[in-house]
């Protein structure tokens, strides 16, 4: 079963490309998303990488958490899988007349 991994304090000059060369060593990469913002189009400063196998993420966080990459020591742990939920509408404040 797949696992998705989360991959933070990255520089902003990393790319999907280096971040699968980083964990194609340790199993079977399934996916790379480096986030960015939707406006301007800029790295956020993390990632998630999805591997094949556990036994391949667990190995890899153990390996990558600390390492540094592009001048930077990664944060890569096991990715929290919250279900996204919807807020609602967003009130402006202030009184209406």
């Amino acid at each position: 079963m797949a696992k998705k991994i989360y991959v933070g304090n990255l520089s902003f000059q990393t790319s999907e490309d280096s971040l699968r060369s980083l964990f194609t060593p340790h199993g079977e990469v399934v996916s790379v998303n480096v986030v960015t913002d939707r406006y301007t189009g800029e790295s956020r400063g993390f990632a998630f990488v999805e591997m094949a196998q556990d036994a391949q993420a667990s190995a890899a966080i153990t390996a990558l958490n600390g390492r540094e990459l592009d001048g930077r020591q990664l944060r890569v742990n096991e990715a929290m899988d919250k279900p996204r939920t919807d807020k609602g509408p967003r009130g402006g404040g202030g009184r209406r007349w």
